[in-house]
């Protein structure tokens, strides 16, 4: 008996501005930047993680486009494979992700597993018409849509349930989001809805998109905010994340900030605004340190969504013991898993941030979450 047909496109340079701190990858200049920037390329050891959890699928059968968009990485990993797109230039770009989806989608696949960001989200929504299902293996900076997986292994082990017809994973409407880049380089948020993809849901595996404040949340926010600054230790490196949360922290300090980026803050001055990987490591030699992230809203995503620049390494030079996360108590409340998550492409590091963390919820308040890969 033969077994499903699976769709695999796979965006080569996803991610590769994350770490080097160019908010994305769209477009071939920010590409050449990002390489100029020595960014390495993740996608293919993703897509991994992704189509290990899909080996035990009797007779499955993937239909992808050819190199690094695909079959490199089914091959290696063992699968029957038919490549139907043959990129025509050595640089793939949105066309070729297109028109292999559009493809596949012709050919009437079981599922279309894209292994990307927002913007590859929206290209293979695009050229499907909502004809499949799809579900995104994260690879991106950006992923505020809820077509993804928590992780790309949480993708796979998704993608092999609902191939199984495992009654725990059923179809839902999923938001297809992205952000302008260029507005976010600028400082500014500018998220649009694309529309909505039939997607495999099981509420422990996939995000949600991502959610933003509901009243009240500002004044907690300012009043915890106050209180880490006041608290801030003479001599000591404070990597602030990206968003509204931390941005609260520089406000209350009196500094200047970086609404989408990574800012290292001194003895109450900004040395660095915008850091990437290195710099960030840069900063903290010879200094002790702590990073101060907020949680992203819906997703409940702690490292490895928009603040990549924070890396693995330099988690691991931190010490778990020196992250202050701050939220509300609303926030929380709201998690669908009711934990934070963590993706940081780093195995080992992953687990190391795994178990309960505490939250800092307002003055002289805490809560106890726990915390997931």
């Amino acid at each position: 008996m033969s077994g499903p047909e699976v769709g695999l496109v796979i965006n080569p340079v996803a991610g590769m501005g994350g770490r080097v701190g160019l908010k994305g990858t769209d477009g071939l200049n920010i590409l050449q930047e990002a390489r100029r920037r020595c960014a390495r390329p993740a996608a293919q050891d993703r897509a991994l993680a992704a189509l290990a959890r899909l080996r035990e699928i009797s007779g499955l059968r993937i239909l992808t486009a050819a190199g690094e968009m695909g079959e490199a990485a089914a091959r290696s990993t063992g699968f029957d494979v038919t490549v139907i797109h043959h990129a025509d230039q050595e640089q793939t770009s949105a066309t070729d992700t297109a028109n292999a989806a559009a493809i596949m989608a012709d050919r009437g696949v079981s599922l279309i597993l894209f292994v990307g960001g927002d913007g590859t989200a929206r290209d293979v929504l695009s050229a499907t018409c909502d004809r499949v299902p799809l579900l995104g293996v994260p690879a991106g900076v950006k992923m505020h849509s809820a077509v993804f997986g928590t992780t790309p292994a949480n993708a796979g082990h998704l993608a092999a349930l609902f191939l199984a017809r495992h009654p725990s994973a059923r179809l839902r409407d999923a938001e297809v989001m992205d952000l302008d880049e260029d507005a976010i380089r600028a400082g500014r948020v500018s998220a649009h809805l694309y529309g909505y993809a039939r997607s495999p849901y099981e509420r422990r595996l996939v995000q949600n998109a991502k959610a933003g404040s509901v009243p009240g949340e500002n004044e907690a926010l300012d009043a915890v905010a106050r209180q880490v600054a006041a608290q801030m230790r003479p001599d000591h490196l404070y990597i602030l994340g990206p968003g509204t949360t931390t941005r609260r922290v520089a406000d209350a300090l009196g500094i200047p900030s970086t609404l989408l980026g990574v800012d290292a803050v001194l003895n109450g001055e900004v040395i660095g605004l915008d850091l990437d990987e290195q710099a960030l490591l840069r900063a903290m030699e010879g200094r002790e340190t702590e990073i101060i992230v907020g949680v992203l809203g819906g997703q409940g995503s702690l490292f490895g969504r928009g603040n990549q620049q924070i890396s693995a390494e330099v988690i691991r030079r931190v010490g778990r013991h020196r992250i202050q996360v701050i939220s509300t108590v609303q926030k929380l409340i709201a998690l669908s898993t009711g934990a934070l998550q963590v993706d940081t492409g780093d195995p080992e590091m992953d687990a190391m941030l795994t178990g309960h963390l505490l939250v800092l919820t307002g003055p002289g308040r805490t809560t106890l979450v726990r915390v997931q890969a």
